[in-house]
């Protein structure tokens, strides 16, 4: 359910969360990685690779946002830590679930939950429109091939 929480809702919505567009394009690039392709495709279109970039910033961006505040409440809060990350989740996908736990946090655990809804609603879209401000570089690096996993 947390994870649902975190997904969100589709674009377009009130609600927050990455989005279910973003996980579709992390599950294509996955999936075209697993067979071998180098194009990233759904329904016999191709997805541009500055999108997929822009959706594992996105999801690295959340996911790291949502641990950051699960741990501040863990340290302010004498919950348990499911609970914390249950409300945590909920707070940033704009879901209006919870534990029963939001009525007895401290004025700071209140106040980082509202925080975390704003992010969760204004957050990714900010950060996408961040991750896309139009400039080219205009230093190019020599290419590096790394061996990864």
């Amino acid at each position: 359910m947390v994870i649902l929480m975190f997904i969100g809702a589709s674009p377009g919505s009130t609600g927050g969360g990455i989005k279910t567009t973003t996980v579709a394009a992390l599950i294509a690039a996955v999936w075209s990685m697993r067979n071998g392709k180098i194009d990233v495709g759904i329904m016999e279109r191709r997805i541009p690779p500055d999108n997929i970039y822009k959706a594992v910033g996105i999801t690295v961006l959340s996911g790291l946002l949502v641990m950051a505040v699960t741990m501040l409440l863990t340290i302010s809060e004498n919950a348990d830590f499911l609970a914390l990350l249950f409300e945590a989740a909920s707070a940033f996908g704009t879901v209006g679930l919870t534990m029963s736990l939001t009525p007895h946090l401290s004025d700071f655990g209140r106040i980082l939950i509202a925080l975390t809804m704003f992010a969760g609603r204004v957050g990714p879209l900010t950060i996408a429109v961040a991750l896309n401000n139009g400039e080219q570089a205009k230093i190019r690096y020599p290419e590096e091939r790394v061996m990864v996993g």
